[in-house]
């Protein structure tokens, strides 16, 4: 069995789903965390860079936290106060942060860790495509140093955001056309599996049980979370972001689909619409996760919250 570790950067706006999909990712024994990256999205810069920084303090995560984009490539920025709260990620008290922002820009960050790793690194895009969108254009050299781009964005049949449009789509198209058209292989978490992919309260009532800090704010931040897609009527708390996360290190719990996808960027109802080739005539530029294991899935979720109980229980 091949024991080598995966080198990632996590980019995200951490959101509540984002920062569940980190924990999770900083528990896998498959993963090599070589970065943090943040973008504007489920609200502003500042604040996701704020909650990234708690997060890494929250899992004692000795890597560099990089501020990225404050804006879209081309439009007004698009925020989630009424999922995310005031602070993008109400309902749990974390720790300040230990580490300093790092004085290098998202892209800086990310270019460096490509240039300096003798193997490819693939990048967790949880967010709007921005900053990566941005590392492609500023650092064109460096596409073949990644492996992957594994995004939690977009729907193949519909949106959430606008009838077609994804919200993390829909915040930056241009940026995830970029993405989409760059040849860099791309593995696509969008609604189509992340609208399946979620977890009851009675599910999470076993993290409540369970000890420790990282346990409690993940329950607290579930409940929260929650409050507004209940009043949607959904049966409990979606997973958008672990599902890019988990759909990298439990591929087999998972239905995967190669196709060809592509962004509306001029549509008067339909842009940031990712659109796909179901009839499979354009050459394949994406793998799209369709469908998962709800259970086991969930019980992934749970398992990786129990780490983190375990740690602080043994001390």
């Amino acid at each position: 069995m091949d024991n080598k570790k995966i080198p990632v950067i996590l980019d995200g706006d951490p959101g509540h789903d984002d920062a569940i999909a980190w924990i999770i990712a900083a528990a896998q024994e498959c993963f090599d965390i070589r970065a943090i990256t943040t973008v504007a999205g489920n609200q502003t810069l500042d604040k996701v860079t704020y909650n990234a920084r708690s997060i890494a303090a929250l899992l004692d995560l000795d890597v560099e936290v990089a501020k990225g984009r404050e804006l879209p490539l081309c439009s007004e920025l698009i925020t989630a106060p009424a999922f995310h709260g005031e602070s993008g990620l109400d309902g749990a008290d974390l720790p300040e942060p230990v580490k300093e922002e790092s004085k290098l820009s998202a892209v800086e960050v990310m270019a460096k860790v490509l240039s300096e790793s003798d193997e490819k690194v693939t990048i967790v895009a949880t967010g709007p495509q921005t900053n990566v969108a941005a590392l492609l254009l500023c650092h064109p050299e460096l596409k073949d140093k990644i492996a992957l781009i594994a995004t939690m964005g977009g729907g193949l049949v519909n949106g959430n955001r606008t009838a077609l449009a994804e919200f993390n789509i829909a915040v930056d198209p241009e940026a995830a056309y970029i993405v989409y058209h760059s040849g860099v292989p791309i593995q696509m978490s969008g609604l189509d599996v992340c609208e399946k992919a979620y977890i009851t309260p009675e599910e999470w009532e076993k993290i409540r049980q369970m000890e420790g800090p990282v346990a409690e704010a993940v329950s607290k931040w579930l409940d929260f979370y929650f409050i507004h897609l209940k009043d949607l009527g959904w049966k409990g708390a979606n997973m958008y972001d672990p599902c890019a996360v988990l759909s990298l290190a439990y591929p087999e719990i998972f239905t995967i689909r190669e196709m060809n996808v592509d962004i509306d960027l001029s549509g008067e109802y339909t842009r940031g619409m990712t659109l796909a080739d179901f009839r499979g005539f354009n050459k394949t530029n994406c793998k799209a996760v369709m469908d998962v294991d709800r259970e086991k899935f969930v019980e992934l979720i749970i398992k990786a919250c129990e780490k983190y109980s375990k740690e602080v229980h043994h001390g």
